[in-house]
This record gives structure tokens, sequence and C-alpha cells, in this order.
């Protein structure tokens, strides 16, 4: 593993897909690869290769100081790793906030699974820095009819807008989604359970007039409960409140 990552170390950018497919599978680990795949149900085994999300992180940082342009233009979409790289990457970029959504909104249509939107949205760190702007740009996502669009709004605003200012905001959004799909429904339960959290009061009040679907509803109690900074008594609370009719 050493002499891998000095390989990566010493300047190589992998922009060539066959190259980099090759580089990807010499760091595979069959055990990860395994559970890693069995935690993407929606993707064949073979579609993933087992690469630890740290290692196609440092890979990543070194694509983005590089050639990235023409990396990301001549990428290969075969293997869960490459898609999740090219997401990576484009949260390293250092380029404006207008040359970045350029890429963010010709990355999203690309995401077909959990794990590659949910790690895409952990990257775009520069949402903190530009809050107002990229909420803003959220909208239509959230709004959308595909499943990985919605979710990828959806996880944005449980990692970047659950704070006082976004929450009466950010929690209509939430009940306005009308989605069978199952992700979507998860992702909506993930964030209110992290609007709780943000403020107990008003996300139950929330939870106590809220339109969302049964599922989603129980599956929102049921988040909050599995938080460890959630006491007993809440978590008895919550459980009270289940929709008995789902």
């Amino acid at each position: 593993m050493d002499d891998k990552k000095n390989t990566l170390k010493s300047g190589c950018r992998y922009t060539e897909p066959e190259e980099l497919n090759q580089y990807l599978y010499g760091l595979s680990e069959p055990k990860y690869q395994k559970f890693s795949s069995a935690l993407i149900p929606n993707l064949p085994a073979q579609a993933v290769i087992g690469v630890r999300l740290p290692i196609l992180r440092e890979i990543a940082r070194e694509i983005a100081k590089g050639e990235w342009k023409e990396y990301l233009i001549g990428a290969s979409d075969n293997f869960l790793e490459e898609v999740m790289l090219q997401g990576m990457v484009i949260g390293y970029l250092n380029v404006s906030l207008e040359e970045k959504l350029t890429w963010v909104a010709w990355f999203v249509p690309k995401i077909n699974n959990w794990s590659v939107c949910d790690s895409f949205c952990t990257g775009l760190k520069m949402t903190k820095k530009h809050p107002r702007e990229m909420w803003e740009f959220l909208q239509d996502y959230i709004r959308d009819d595909r499943e990985y669009f919605i979710r990828f709004g959806v996880v944005m605003l449980l990692i970047y807008y659950t704070d006082e200012k976004y929450l009466d905001q950010g929690l209509k959004l939430l009940e306005g989604i009308r989605s069978q799909y199952y992700y979507v429904k998860m992702a909506v339960a993930w964030a209110v359970s992290r609007y709780y959290l943000s403020d107990p009061k008003q996300t139950l009040e929330f939870l106590n007039n809220c339109q969302l679907d049964d599922f989603t509803y129980n599956k929102s109690l049921q988040k909050i409960t599995e938080s460890r900074k959630v006491d007993k008594e809440t978590k008895a609370l919550m459980r009270s409140m289940k929709r008995k009719s789902f």
C-alpha cells in the first residue's frame, strides 16, 4: 500500500480511464468489496471495485491539482468508484462558484445510488461559503421527480441547512416532496431527524401537523430514536407517535 501511495504522490494524474481503472483495481480489497457492494443492492456486485473512500479522496485531490477537466470529460462510468471519484474531484476544484455549479449540474445525472449521492454532497463544502446561492441552486432538484435528483437536494439540506435560518423553509420543502422512491423517503426521514436535533420544539410541532406519507413519517421518528443525542423520554415519545395505520 505504501508503494501505491508513493506513486500517487509522485504526480500521476490518472486522466486515462483505462489507466485509472487498472490503478483502482490495484487498490481494491476483496473483503471491503464484498461489504461495500452489499450496501448498494441496486448495483451489481461486479460494478464495485472495493476501494476505500479515504484512498479515493486522496486520488481526487491529486487529479484536481492537474488536468482535471480532461479527466472529467473522458472519465468512465462503469464502476462505482469511477463515478464516485468524479464527484470527489468536482468537490476539490479550486474554481469560481459559477464554474463549480456547472460541473455539479453536469455530474448529478450520473448519480444512480445513495453512496455516490451522499459522498458527493459531503464534498461540496463550498456551500458553507455560498449558502444563499446554493440554496437557490438546490430548489429545482428538490422539486424534481427523478430519484437521485431529489435525494441530492435533500441530502444537501440535511448536511448544510439545518440551522435556525433555514429550518422552517427546509421543513416545508421536505413536506412538499411527493415521491414513491425508497431512497428519497429515507433521505427525507434522515433530514427530519437532523432538523429535530437542531430544533426539537419546532420539529416536533412539524411532526404533529405534517403531511408526510406514513412510511416517511414513521421512518423520521425511527431516525430520531436511533440518535445517541436523544434522551430516553424523547425516544419513548417518538415511539408513541407512530402512525398505527402504517
